[in-house]
């Protein structure tokens, strides 16, 4: 579960990269044509198997993240991205930056010795950058990330402190199995487009369908991934559904909102064929603990994201298909994403 400190530390040190980031002058001279989000936007996230009543696999992850507003990319790093095959940059671009933390167990925490056949301990501990590019009716995105695998990303002090705080049981065999220390990067490219929309304007009922396709590369993560999410709501706001940590069907941090307040539910379904997940297949230069992965994983998603003003609220029900052999059953958690913009 996720420890409060962390999560506080991640968003100060977003706020202060993404005030640093962003023009003084544009808060000083904004005007009709600048962007509403001239600031940029901020987004919490959380993810926990708590609302399944387990604790192993993925059991937690924490992303506090900042996008900046609309054409305010570097042009070094829209640049950068149209030499990218496929990254398309003719739209209004804008660029991020992320801290993160994700944690995964195996089924059975109170075991003090090796669990050969189930999914090692560990946690990844990363920071990252994103580059988006968004034609109104087709976004593309661009991320890298970089961090630590192994017992430097501290998972078991993230894990283990906070069950002591709240009265659970610790996890026990932290020690015992675990991946090693390895720094890893991923990157990932993934083109979402409004396939089809219809809304009435006198209500501001709408429907939309996006679908979605995307590889990961590197020694973190190395897959290709294709899926598709369905809106229905009022007033909805222009995004592309509600952020996800990665690996899922990934929304967007950023929201152009209608006046007041709206809503919509969403559904989404994505498969994704993995070549390498370092959380499973275990450390990429020396030994360590590790399962046979399944080659196909699937998601389903659902949920309600509400926006008042310039805040959105959305919250996420995921079951994620088995990942490797011998896991029982499939596993499921929640994602609560809050995201604010300026």
């Amino acid at each position: 579960m996720p420890d409060l400190r962390l999560s506080a530390s991640l968003s100060a040190c977003l706020l202060c990269l993404g005030l640093l980031s962003s023009p003084v002058a544009i808060a000083q001279t904004a005007t009709a044509e600048r962007p509403l989000d001239a600031l940029g936007s901020y987004s919490l996230q959380v993810e926990n198997d708590l609302v399944s009543g387990t604790d192993r696999h993925y059991t937690n992850g924490l992303r506090a993240s900042w996008l900046s507003g609309e054409d305010q990319a570097p042009d070094w790093m829209v640049q950068a991205g149209s030499a990218i095959p496929f990254m398309a940059t003719e739209g209004r671009n804008r660029w991020g930056l992320s801290l993160g933390h994700s944690l995964f167990t195996p089924s059975d925490t109170q075991r003090t010795t090796a669990s050969p056949g189930d999914r090692p301990y560990t946690g990844w501990l990363y920071g990252g950058a994103t580059l988006m590019s968004d034609t109104g009716s087709r976004l593309d995105t661009l991320e890298l990330l970089v961090g630590m695998v192994g017992p430097s990303a501290h998972g078991e002090t993230v894990q283990n402190d906070w069950h002591r705080l709240i009265g659970v049981e610790t996890a026990k065999g932290w020690d015992a199995y675990h991946l090693q220390d390895e720094v890893g990067a991923v990157l990932t490219y993934e083109r979402k487009w409004r396939a089809w929309s219809n809304a009435d304007p006198d209500t501001g009922v709408g429907i939309d369908l996006t679908p979605h396709l995307g590889a990961s590369l590197g020694t973190i993560l190395t897959e290709a991934s294709a899926g598709a999410t369905l809106r229905l709501g009022q007033n909805m706001p222009h995004d592309y559904g509600p952020p996800r940590i990665r690996p899922g069907l990934s929304g967007t941090t950023f929201f152009v909102p209608q006046s007041g307040f709206g809503w919509y539910l969403f559904s989404g379904i994505a498969g994704r064929a993995v070549a390498r997940n370092i959380f499973l297949d275990g450390n990429t230069f020396r030994d360590s603990p590790g399962v046979d992965k399944r080659p196909l994983v699937g998601d389903l998603q659902a949920g309600l994201a509400v926006t008042i003003d310039d805040w959105r609220i959305a919250y996420t029900q995921v079951w994620r298909s088995r990942e490797f052999e011998g896991q029982d059953s499939a596993d499921r958690f929640g994602s609560l994403s809050v995201s604010v913009r300026f």
